[in-house]
């Protein structure tokens, strides 16, 4: 559990330090003054793809009331970040297929967590949590149709007394 609360602390820092590092990585390791322009292109996209994936993450209730992401979060979005930092090192004979790899787990971080953000928004008879933590279970729906009950109506008249003379 501390691992996937870590790393739901990580999402918002990771969308400005991951673009930071592709920078850094392009000035330390001395990459060509063409993969410059990989870098102005790919950080943008870094930078709104992590965005967008720690606000899909956030929106999810089950999420928030952890306060941690979900393992298939940590896998899919954890291998993003790990191919990401991988791209700044700028090895240049596998720098392309590491792009590509890093542009495929990206694109499938983002339909796992949307995927998983669908389902959780379907309603479906699950425990809801408070702020607080304390789990309920909402009140069923309604039935269109009334139900009814064959018991047996008595009815009691009373008469009333004749007025006194």
């Amino acid at each position: 559990m501390a691992l996937r609360s870590g790393f739901y602390r990580w999402l918002l820092p990771a969308a400005f330090v991951l673009p930071l590092w592709l920078f850094v990585g392009w000035i330390v390791f001395g990459a060509n003054p063409l993969s410059l322009l990989w870098v102005l292109i790919s950080a943008p996209i870094v930078l709104i793809g992590e965005l967008v994936l720690s606000l899909l993450v956030r929106a999810r209730g089950t999420a928030r009331a952890e306060r941690a992401v979900s393992w298939t979060d940590l896998a899919l979005i954890g291998a993003w970040h790990v191919l990401v930092f991988s791209l700044g090192f700028f090895a240049n004979p596998w720098w392309w297929p590491l792009f590509g790899l890093t542009v495929a787990v990206g694109v499938g971080a983002f339909w796992g967590v949307l995927a998983q953000l669908w389902r959780e928004a379907r309603p479906m008879g699950v425990v809801l949590r408070t702020p607080g933590g304390v789990g309920y279970v909402p009140a069923p729906a309604p039935d269109e149709t009334p139900s009814r009950t064959d018991a047996e109506v008595i009815v009691v008249r009373e008469k009333s007394a004749p007025p006194a003379a």
